[in-house]
C-alpha cells in the first residue's frame, strides 16, 4: 500500500520548503500556505484581480539558483520572513513582516543586493488574497513518487535529493513512473481527503539545482528525455473532497 512519506509547503516561491507532519486540505485549494508570496523580478504586470503569471516574472530556481543558498523561515501566524545565508553559519541577514510596508521593504532591499546582477528591475514582494503563485494556473497539490526519484538516480549515477522537485506530497509504495498513468484517476488519502489527478508535471531547469549546495550540477530534464522520451516526473492533483492528511497516511487509487 502506498503512503505519504512527507508533506511540504513553500510559503514564498523559490525559497526554503517547510515540512509539515499534517495538513488540512480544502476542496479546490492548494496545500494550505503554499506559495503565498512571490518576489517580482522587475515590472511583471501583476494584477490581483487576475493574479496568475508565468514563473519567469519572479525570482525562482529555474534561473536564479543562488536562491537555494539561502535558508529561510516563515512564521505562518505573523507572516514574518527570516533569511539566513549559511556562510558565516547562522548569520541572520534580514527579517521582515510581509504584511507591513516596512517589512516588505527590508526583504526587497535584501534581494536587490543579493540578486543584483539577475534583476530586470526593483524586486517586489507580491501577494493576493486566496492566490497561490504556482507554476500552473489551476490550484493543485503536487505529488512526487519516490520510486521514480530512485530510478532517476540510477540514470544519473549519483544521489538525487527529492527536494529538487519541490513537491507537496512525497509518496512511497508506488512502482517507479506508475504515477504518470494516474491522470484522470482519483486518490484517497487517510479517511476523507480525495484528490483527482489532472496533469503530469513537465520538469524544468529548476530541478538541476542542488537544494543543499545551490549548484546547478545535473541536467534532469535532458536525462529524462534521453531515457524516457519525455521530461515528466510527478503529477498535479486537485482536491475534490477535503480532509486532514498526515505523514504515513495510506493512499489508495480509486
Amino acid at each position: 500500500m502506498a503512503k505519504i512519506q512527507s508533506i511540504y509547503r513553500y510559503p514564498i516561491k523559490g525559497l526554503s520548503p517547510e515540512r509539515l507532519d499534517r495538513a488540512a486540505l480544502t476542496p479546490g485549494q492548494t496545500m494550505p500556505g503554499d506559495r503565498l508570496y512571490a518576489i517580482e523580478n522587475g515590472p511583471s504586470g501583476f494584477d490581483p484581480a487576475k493574479p496568475y503569471l508565468p514563473k519567469t516574472r519572479f525570482l525562482m530556481l529555474m534561473k536564479n539558483e543562488r536562491l537555494a543558498g539561502l535558508r529561510t523561515a516563515f512564521d505562518q501566524d505573523t507572516h514574518v520572513l527570516t533569511i539566513d545565508v549559511p556562510f558565516p553559519e547562522g548569520a541572520e541577514q534580514v527579517r521582515g513582516c510581509l504584511r507591513t510596508a516596512e517589512g516588505r521593504a527590508a526583504i526587497e532591499a535584501f534581494f536587490a543586493a543579493y540578486c543584483a546582477d539577475e534583476l530586470h528591475g526593483p524586486p517586489k514582494i507580491l501577494h493576493a488574497e486566496g492566490h497561490s503563485f504556482s507554476d500552473v494556473a489551476r490550484k493543485v497539490v503536487s505529488i512526487i513518487n519516490l520510486a521514480s526519484v530512485a530510478a532517476l538516480e540510477d540514470m544519473v549515477g549519483v544521489p538525487v535529493n527529492p527536494l529538487r522537485f519541490r513537491a507537496n506530497l512525497y509518496v512511497e509504495g508506488w512502482p517507479a513512473w506508475s504515477e504518470l498513468d494516474l491522470v484522470g484517476r482519483e486518490l484517497t488519502i487517510g479517511q476523507r481527503a480525495r484528490l483527482k489527478v489532472v496533469k503530469r508535471i513537465v520538469r524544468c531547469a529548476a530541478t538541476n539545482v542542488d537544494p543543499d549546495t545551490a549548484l546547478r550540477d545535473l541536467n534532469i530534464p535532458q536525462t529524462l528525455m534521453r531515457n524516457l522520451d519525455h521530461a515528466d516526473c510527478g503529477i498535479y492533483a486537485e482536491v475534490a473532497e477535503g480532509g486532514k492528511i498526515a505523514e504515513a497516511d495510506e493512499i489508495q487509487i480509486v
